[in-house]
């Protein structure tokens, strides 16, 4: 696999503390490498996950007896749906390193791959005791996929309510856990009660993770339209042009012969002429 480019002022510095400790086992220039390639792989993940991806692969090839590079290869398989390839990575890098915090993401990986049960089955182990509280959030978050995945959505809903869904305070987790526990209910045709978690997500959602709006506003019947597309506005200006062509026809056809008497002197209202703009909705 050839070297992707990697811009100069990526040093390869910018990593986590605890993964430069990690790479002092190599020698100090491929360890450098390793670290840029893990820099780009961070900061692509999100947005570009395909060419983290191609990050990923090759900071894996430099150094694959390393812990934090079969993490960051796991999370970028997993970013683009190669989930076979994510569970590898992810149970490689927990052989090294003992820690049990990749146990709910290994168990999403097993979703991924149509095996839910096995999923659900995780969630029961005791490996999920260990975990810290947003662990745990996690894990539940993914065993109520499962259940989803297997047509129990009752239970789903079930299984998402707990002492973090009903606390006031926000955490990092608070948005998704509420945002799913809405989906769920909006499966199981709870649907007044799935708007007010909607909303709940929508109140905690600080940084945007979710599409809670939207989906509020789709429940409010509210219809959003592109007023900048392109093709539309093509079909409304045509359409306008019809309207101006079909009243100067009205015009001439009704126009008074010149040895006819005037017409009244009073004014006409203009008619009211009927436009394809679209009208404001309110939004999410």
């Amino acid at each position: 696999m050839k070297r992707l480019p990697i811009p100069d002022d990526v040093t390869g510095d910018e990593i986590d503390k605890s993964v430069r400790q990690e790479l002092l086992s190599l020698p100090k220039t491929l360890a450098e490498d390793v670290a840029r390639n893990l820099v780009m792989v961070a900061k692509l993940l999100d947005t570009e996950p395909e060419q983290a991806y191609g990050y990923a692969r090759i900071a894996l090839r430099l150094a694959s007896r390393v812990a934090a590079v079969r993490e960051a290869a796991g999370f970028a398989s997993y970013a683009v749906g190669k989930y076979s390839e994510a569970l590898a990575e992810f149970r490689a890098a927990r052989r090294m390193t003992g820690n049990t915090e990749l146990w709910p993401v290994m168990a999403d990986c097993e979703r991924g791959m149509g095996r839910p049960e096995r999923a659900l089955a995780m969630a029961g182990e005791p490996e999920v005791q260990k975990l810290d509280r947003a662990g745990q959030v996690e894990m539940r978050l993914v065993a109520a996929g499962a259940r989803r995945d297997m047509g129990q959505a009752d239970a789903a809903v079930v299984t998402l309510q707990s002492s973090e869904l009903a606390s006031h305070s926000i955490q990092p987790w608070t948005a998704r856990l509420r945002y799913a526990y809405a989906d769920a209910l909006l499966a199981v045709g709870r649907e007044d009660e799935a708007r007010e978690w909607f909303a709940k997500a929508l109140e905690a959602d600080q940084g945007g993770t979710t599409d809670a709006s939207d989906r509020l506003a789709e429940l409010d019947g509210v219809e959003f339209v592109d007023a900048l597309d392109p093709d539309e506005a093509a079909q409304d200006e045509a359409a306008q042009d019809e309207v101006e062509t079909v009243t100067v026809t009205v015009t001439v056809t009704e126009a008074p012969e010149a040895d006819s008497e005037p017409a009244s002197a009073e004014p006409v209202a203009d008619q009211p002429q009927d436009s394809d703009e679209p009208q404001d909705g309110d939004d999410r």
